[in-house]
């Protein structure tokens, strides 16, 4: 009985102290967490995780080390926010994926950042072709920020704004034949439309989609 009411003072001192060093460390949303952030915010809780299962071990050998992380992190941040230098090695550095509509496969592979992931956070933002996008800007949170071509007044809205979502029939130099067969088409036609506009290789695309009988094409490393 004695464990076990341990346990819940200690449980209940230290989400106390959690929600108070969290507090002191500044108020970040959970997508803007940088990685120091994240690391700091894990051995935080571990170490509450620890003391509060094994009430053999001293409150204050847990406390010690969450005071010192906080520190450490306050001190950082500090730091970040008078040095750009420090702050671009803390928190890394904006990625342009998307640079005036072409597809940047440099910086995607430096960052491990694949199309899955592209499609996904431009369908996030309502946008449902690579090709209404100027810029496309990978934050250092993982966020894409997203910047859409400006639109020609004199010609027809493009139906891919208005809930038809672009299916990909190339990806890093791969046909998808599933996709091909979703649109009624086959790996052969695809072959022979691309080589009527010049591209032979498709080991060479990056990325490839067709849409209202238009092809958005973007060439690895181009």
């Amino acid at each position: 009985m004695a464990d076990y009411l341990t346990i819940l003072v200690r449980t209940i001192i230290f989400y106390l102290l959690i929600l108070v060093i969290f507090r002191l460390m500044g108020k970040r949303e959970i997508g803007e967490l940088s990685i120091l952030d994240l690391v700091v915010f894990i051995m935080i809780g571990e170490l509450a995780v620890v003391a509060i299962e094994r009430p053999n071990v001293k409150i204050f050998h847990a406390i010690l080390p969450m005071a010192i992380l906080m520190i450490i992190q306050i001190i950082m941040a500090i730091i970040s926010l008078k040095s750009k230098k420090i702050r671009n090695l803390v928190e890394g550095k904006p990625s342009i994926i998307i640079n005036r509509g072409k597809i940047d496969e440099v910086a995607m592979r430096k960052q491990r950042y694949n199309f899955d992931d592209l499609m996904t956070q431009l369908r996030e933002k309502d946008i449902r072709s690579i090709a209404d996008v100027e810029f496309a800007i990978l934050e250092s949170s993982g966020s894409l920020s997203v910047i859409e071509k400006l639109e020609d007044p004199n010609k027809p809205k493009n139906p891919s704004k208005n809930g038809d979502i672009t299916i990909p029939l190339i990806l890093d130099g791969n046909i998808e034949e599933e996709n091909l067969k979703r649109i009624n088409k086959t790996n052969l036609w695809l072959r022979q439309e691309l080589k009527k506009q010049g591209y032979r290789d498709v080991k060479k695309i990056s990325f490839c989609s067709y849409e209202n009988g238009k092809f958005f094409i973007d060439l690895q490393d181009e």
